[in-house]
């Protein structure tokens, strides 16, 4: 068998244009845009990066992108007053704050302070609490893009044994979560469980967001499974000082016996931000009281 690659980059083109469209409704209706305010503190390159991206795709999608760059020398009552400043603001619909923050901002207190409507990226007690639940709230980013991801690939995932490796509060337990919402039979594992690989060959979906590159083995991997690849690590390439990126999963192992398999890169990294802009659209429409087809997004 040689697995189907799952096409993240493509899928995530589609839902960003899609939100580009609704986005464009919904500021005829409510005459202003969706705006998104990003948080960064500090210099950290990789955060700067992904905060670049992020206001990249929010204009391209129509919305209103707020930058507020703070020094790493910025106190934690500093960023806290920012964060408070952002919840009164009406032209704001989600807040992100960039993370890793330096070691002297707790970043519990900081996730604490948003105000759970305009948590886009769902790390607030009370949207963990409502995702749990099973009432509407705010998802992390990633884990709903893997759901996506795997429906479109799927279709109905009722019944269906679902193992994901991986604990954080980021993306494995919200995406056991998403997946129970789902009907699957959900196991979440770690790099603790005992007979991992045993655990993992029984399942029909596998979510590997465990952080160690390719720690997951081709023959762990039960044939016709689909595999849904959420680590990114950089390690060593083929030439003396390149580096290259692989997942959690040791695709070549994998995609041989696998129905199909999200590629690193290319896979589940495109989705975080798409997911972002729904979530902030989303958030828009709910504050301005405007309906908006659920279906759709």
């Amino acid at each position: 068998m040689s697995a189907d690659i799952i096409d993240g980059k493509a899928f995530a083109a589609s839902l960003r244009e899609k939100v580009a469209g609704i986005t464009a409704a919904f500021t005829a209706k409510a005459g202003r845009a969706p705006g998104l305010a990003v948080v960064l503190v500090g210099e950290d390159p990789a955060s700067q990066v992904y905060v670049r991206s992020k206001h990249k795709a929010t204009i391209e999608a129509g919305m209103e992108s707020f930058e507020h760059r703070l020094p790493a020398t910025a106190t934690q009552d500093e960023l806290l007053a920012t964060v408070r400043r952002l919840n009164a603001d009406d032209a704001v619909d989600g807040i992100l704050v960039q993370l890793p923050l330096p070691a002297h901002i707790n970043e519990s207190l900081v996730i604490a302070t948003i105000d759970p409507d305009k948590d886009v990226d769902g790390f607030h007690v009370v949207n963990v609490g409502r995702l749990a639940t099973g009432l509407h709230g705010y998802v992390p980013c990633t884990p709903l893009g893997c759901v996506m991801l795997l429906k479109d690939r799927i279709g109905d995932l009722a019944g269906l044994d679902a193992v994901v490796i991986g604990r954080s509060n980021i993306v494995g337990k919200p995406m056991a979560q998403l997946l129970l919402a789902e009907s699957c039979t959900v196991t979440i594992a770690h790099s603790r469980t005992k007979d991992l690989p045993a655990v993992v060959r029984r399942a029909d979906i596998v979510v590997a967001a465990v952080g160690r590159p390719e720690m997951i083995k081709g023959d762990w991997i039960k044939p016709g499974a689909v595999v849904i690849d959420v680590g990114i690590n950089r390690v060593p390439g083929a030439e003396p000082g390149k580096t290259k990126l692989v997942g959690d999963v040791d695709f070549a192992g994998a995609a041989a016996v696998a129905a199909a398999i999200t590629p690193v890169p290319g896979g589940v990294g495109p989705m975080t931000i798409a997911v972002l802009l729904r979530n902030t659209l989303v958030a828009a429409h709910r504050r301005a009281g405007v309906a908006y087809d659920k279906g759709a997004l």
